[in-house]
């Protein structure tokens, strides 16, 4: 077994153990139901963080539409669960699949765009995704979709979190995502080599709105009643905090950003006059003393307690 399978099994195994403590704490009581909703939050926000992170840390576009994907995904599944009864597993796939083909056909146009053109355009899109779905009847329109039954749990976001994790890092290393990478660096130069740059990046674009389409089945399933209101453009930007604080181009930025934003949110829910305040502070003080973020390109798998883990060694050199 390489380092890097080695590595993965690290990971994976802090990730059970970690599940463990914590689901252990809310079986138990300990982790109270406001903390145990947040927690799974942070689980969906880390999926849309990280799938965020493939298109604007990994590949170097600037994409301001995920909530876009993330409301398809989630209009999507809650139709097919409540009026079809479908099972969360199936409508998590539709809902993936719905958001991946609409990030296919709204990628070949629009990313042949590059830098602000396609923020723009990312950011028109993903608020004409909100407002044809505020005028759809079927799904409730402006008032939004009720009914919803709770199908979310605990288990359910953290196995597809680690899937999520997993699938993009394997992604990054491999000859397609090295691709991206090249094309992030320098994309007349990746151009030159003979990289086909508008395939890679609608394929970094189509991956990473299957994802938000997944994380929004989830999102939408732990609630009981979804409106286009919880999709809006400040939504987008706020996963592009996360991404920006943890590290562009770092999956455990991801992690680390949405964890401390949305760990933030929940904190200061007590002072809503001075959470906004207090939120605005500390990006200013991370941009000024860490621009690059928490992690920069730094993973979690070449930190100390993991790279020094007996078991790692004796890989490929």
């Amino acid at each position: 077994m390489n380092r890097e399978r080695k590595n993965d099994l690290a990971l994976f195994l802090f990730g059970l153990l970690l599940f463990a403590a914590l689901q252990g704490g809310m079986e138990s009581g300990l982790i109270g139901s406001f903390w145990k909703l947040n927690i799974t939050l942070i689980g969906i926000n880390i999926i849309l963080s990280a799938s965020l992170n493939l298109i604007n840390g990994y590949t170097g576009q600037f994409s301001l539409g995920h909530a876009g994907f993330m409301a398809v995904g989630a209009y999507v599944g809650v139709v097919l669960t409540t009026n079809f009864h479908w099972a969360l597993l199936p409508a998590m796939a539709a809902g993936g699949a719905a958001a991946a083909l609409l990030g296919c056909l709204i990628g070949l146009p629009t990313l042949r765009l590059s830098g602000d053109y396609l923020a723009i355009a990312t950011l028109g899109l993903g608020e004409i995704i909100r407002i044809v779905i505020m005028n759809i009847p079927y799904v409730g329109g402006a008032a939004g979709f009720s009914g919803i039954a709770h199908l979310t749990t605990f288990p359910w976001v953290f196995g597809t979190m680690l899937f999520t994790l997993f699938f993009i890092k394997n992604f990054v290393h491999s000859t397609h995502g090295r691709a991206c990478i090249a094309i992030r660096e320098n994309e007349i130069a990746a151009a030159a080599m003979g990289i086909n740059t508008t395939k890679y990046k609608v394929m970094a674009f189509t991956i990473g709105a299957a994802f938000a389409g997944i994380a929004g089945v989830l999102f939408a399933h732990s609630f009981y009643i979804i409106n286009p209101g919880s999709f809006t453009f400040m939504q987008s930007f706020n996963y592009l905090i996360m991404v920006v604080l943890g590290g562009l181009g770092s999956l455990t930025g991801s992690i680390a950003g949405a964890f401390v934003v949305t760990g933030l949110s929940a904190a200061l829910a007590d002072w809503p006059e001075f959470r906004m305040i207090i939120y605005a502070l500390a990006l200013i003080l991370l941009m000024f003393y860490r621009p690059q973020g928490l992690f920069g390109y730094v993973e979690l798998s070449s930190l100390p307690p993991f790279s020094r883990l007996s078991f790692l060694k004796g890989g490929r050199k």
